[in-house]
């Protein structure tokens, strides 16, 4: 059975790369497209989704921004199964931040300089976010492009999306990028931040194992 997997915000797939699956999954890495200018997350989502091979059953692994993404995914292309870490089901379960953020329109209104990799501030905020103990947060996020980034965050904040059956949550207790409180998640990593599938891989890939058992 294939299993794509999209990571997450600016992450390539360091972040996961621990985590372990069951011998008869083969795994293939969606990489991040870079959004052409303007353009509709609608049509980004199925040029995502185009990579995605359905004339055989698949899974799909999203994790934080990309366990939204494969959800749209799913809408388009049905999964067998689909299981996010550290991310949400629904709109509804976005943190009072993301949701300020979508009412203001305010990543909108950033200017794309703010986004690059000479803004102190921005990679501040994000090391602060994910997990500021962590020394190799800065190894973890290294799809940089600015217009990527602001684009990203724009549609985070503005996403709306109805809850759908079946989509296997996995969260950690102390994440506040998406703040467990705001969802029933199926599985909790007990003492992890946004970061457990780098810092909890023996505990989520035992959790893998057995959601992706034939």
């Amino acid at each position: 059975m294939k299993l794509y997997v999209v990571s997450g915000l600016g992450a390539d797939f360091t972040v996961l790369e621990k985590l372990t699956f069951n011998d008869d999954i083969e795994v293939e890495f969606l990489d991040w497209l870079i959004p052409e200018n303007q353009e509709e997350f609608s049509h980004y989502v199925k040029r995502m989704a185009d990579r995605v091979d359905d004339t055989e059953d698949f899974y799909l692994l999203g994790y934080s921004f990309g366990g939204i993404m494969v959800q749209e995914i799913h809408h388009l292309k049905p999964a067998k199964k689909v299981v996010i870490l550290g991310s949400i089901r629904s709109d509804e379960e976005k943190s009072p931040l993301i949701k300020l953020g979508g009412f203001t329109k305010i990543p909108r209104l950033l200017p794309e300089r703010f986004f690059n990799e000479n803004s102190a501030v921005v990679y501040s905020f994000l090391r602060k976010l994910f997990d500021p103990k962590n020394p190799r947060i800065n190894n973890y996020f290294r799809v940089r492009h600015p217009y990527y980034l602001k684009w990203s965050i724009e549609k985070i904040s503005e996403w709306k999306f109805q809850k759908m059956p079946n989509i296997i949550q996995i969260m950690a207790d102390k994440d506040i990028v998406f703040p467990i409180k705001n969802s029933k998640p199926d599985f909790v990593i007990k003492n992890a931040t946004h970061l457990f599938p780098a810092t909890k891989p023996k505990e989520v890939s035992a959790i893998l194992l057995e959601v992706f058992k034939s």
